[in-house]
């Protein structure tokens, strides 16, 4: 299942919490925990509907979805610590 939810996002590029439930016939919780799997790899990142702004058509409050994004290039955490 990790690898279809990797393709349909490689293809689609971003997709909400919901469309991946829907198209996968999962519990969004469900979605939600194979979703966590690829951001600890890097690999997918959240996007808040405040920074989305993919389409501009002023998405009202109701309709702000979780929304997924397929990152090609891992991301990379570095921790900092204070001396």
């Amino acid at each position: 299942m990790l690898l279809d939810i990797k393709a349909y996002l490689q293809e689609r590029k971003q997709a909400s919490l919901r469309d991946l439930s829907i198209h996968f016939n999962v519990d969004p919780e469900a979605m939600r925990g194979m979703l966590d799997k690829w951001v600890q790899k890097g690999r997918v990142i959240k996007i808040s509907a405040a920074a989305c702004g993919g389409c501009a058509s002023n998405c009202s409050t109701a309709e702000q979805e979780e929304t997924y994004e397929w990152l090609e290039r891992p991301q990379r955490f570095i921790q900092i610590r204070k001396q």
